[in-house]
């Protein structure tokens, strides 16, 4: 069953990664961005949002050291 239920969030994942990407590529080519452009800000966005949801369900948990970590790491790294 655990293995069913994790090749399945497997896919969900890989075809929302999908989703997200054409999504994201068809809004920008509306307002004229290049693809290079395009390409980058997806991967910005993809590279920092885990990192921005960890960072905020540690504020809503209370553990304010993890966000000051994650501040200082973004400021010397």
């Amino acid at each position: 069953m655990t293995v069913m239920l994790i090749l399945i969030g497997l896919v969900l994942l890989v075809k929302g990664a999908d989703f997200l990407v054409k999504g994201s590529v068809s809004i920008a080519k509306r307002f004229g961005l290049s693809e290079m452009l395009i390409g980058l800000t997806i991967v910005a966005i993809g590279t920092s949002l885990p990192e921005i949801f960890i960072t905020i369900k540690s504020a809503i948990e209370g553990h304010h050291e993890l966000i000051i970590g994650n501040a200082l790491r973004k400021l010397y790294l």
